[in-house]
């Protein structure tokens, strides 16, 4: 009798796959970088003096109060001439920066935020350094004019010499009105400036510090030529012009009276747009 083999078959119940992930690893954790500390005075003094374009603005305001001397020596302080001096050199410098060429702007810029005491300080050395630069260029010039002989001054005919604000000596007890002729130019030309700074097209710029200095000299000099004075608005030009002399009256007017009509002309037009611009 034949027997079948009996086969079993073990058949393998399906194994179901569980998840086990746990709460843990679905969670993703965010790791936070610790906040840099911040960079200390004289690492920020490094990267200023590092930066390319604080030597550019540097540079262009030292070429920018060597013209303007250059032009006052040279046109004797006449206003107009200033004007279109003025008007070309902010066109040409006004982009690279801003074209102060005068420390009583740049204080007055200082003073409302506009530009930062880095730049006021090597802004104020520069233009010292330009009118400097004109006096001794234009001191070289006269030096290899030609000597006047006897005969020729017979015929009126003097020898060249440089131009120079008029001695605070020659008109001792009237000092303050030269004083106050300066502080109130200076505050003309600053509040043109502080309005050209909010103009976006450089040639409306350009004019509006160019009229500005053009109706300050015209005011000034006038009043100043009352008292046979000299008025120049520019404490940097008044160096190229030999103004300053070992008396306290000189560096009163020419120094302290423009840096006060500076902040006046500033803050004064701050305060009646009732705006602050921060550099």
């Amino acid at each position: 009798m034949a027997t079948k083999k009996a086969t079993s078959t073990n058949k393998k119940a399906p194994v179901k796959k569980t998840s086990t992930t746990s709460a843990a690893a679905k969670t993703t954790v965010k790791t936070v970088p610790a906040s840099a500390p911040k960079a200390g005075f004289s690492s920020r003094l490094e990267t200023s003096l590092q930066s390319k374009r604080l030597w550019r603005a540097l540079a262009a305001e030292f070429i920018g109060t060597f013209l303007l001397a250059s032009v006052v020596i040279a046109g004797q302080g006449q206003p107009i001439f200033v004007l279109f001096a003025l008007v070309g050199i902010v066109l040409l410098i006004g982009g690279i920066s801003g074209a102060h060429v005068n420390p009583a702007v740049t204080i007055g810029a200082w003073a409302t935020r506009r530009i930062g005491w880095l730049r006021a300080v090597g802004y104020i050395l520069a233009q010292i350094l330009g009118a400097a630069a004109a006096f001794f260029a234009f001191s070289a010039f006269i030096g290899g004019a030609a000597t006047v002989t006897e005969q020729q001054q017979l015929y009126g005919q003097t020898a060249p010499t440089l131009f120079a604000a008029v001695d605070l000596s020659t008109i001792a007890g009237k000092e303050w009105f030269v004083f106050f002729a300066e502080l109130l130019g200076t505050a003309i030309l600053a509040f043109a400036v502080a309005n050209a700074t909010r103009t976006r097209d450089r040639l409306t710029g350009a004019f509006t510090i160019g009229l500005g200095i053009f109706i300050a000299l015209m005011v000034t000099v006038t009043v100043g030529g009352y008292v046979s004075a000299s008025t120049i608005l520019n404490p940097a030009v008044a160096l190229a012009l030999q103004a300053y002399d070992p008396t306290v009256w000189a560096y009163t007017v020419y120094a302290l009276a423009p840096v006060i009509g500076g902040l006046i002309g500033f803050i004064l037009h701050d305060l009646l747009s009732g705006k602050a611009e921060i550099a």
